[in-house]
């Protein structure tokens, strides 16, 4: 049986986004707790990155908890929309209804 450390190409999950009541509050605490970086911030979300992975804060009015998935044939999952921080990306929903967004790599 083949690892999955041992299969090629493996997708690179870019992100998980988590909801937040309080966009600052959240980066304040993620940034005073925790060693990571704000590479994007307004007042509907923020990126965080650490070594590993980023996290999205994200206010429910305006994105849904999901999981960010880098694909090269993004475009063939739906219509992609370039978001404010240059990415584009479409959301699709897994058999349970969790929610993902695969992201054309930049």
């Amino acid at each position: 049986m083949e690892k999955p450390s041992e299969k090629p190409n493996l997708d690179k999950i870019d992100h998980i986004a988590v909801q937040v009541e309080d966009i600052g509050q959240a980066v304040s605490w993620y940034q005073n707790t925790f060693n990571c970086n704000v590479e994007y911030q307004d007042d509907t979300w923020a990126m965080l990155a650490f070594s590993n992975i980023k996290i999205a804060l994200v206010i429910s009015a305006q994105h849904p908890v999901h999981i960010g998935i880098v694909r090269p044939d993004a475009s063939n999952f739906g219509k992609l929309k370039t978001h404010r921080d240059g990415t584009e990306s479409c959301y699709v929903s897994d058999p349970s209804k969790n929610i993902l967004e695969v992201l054309k790599p930049l």
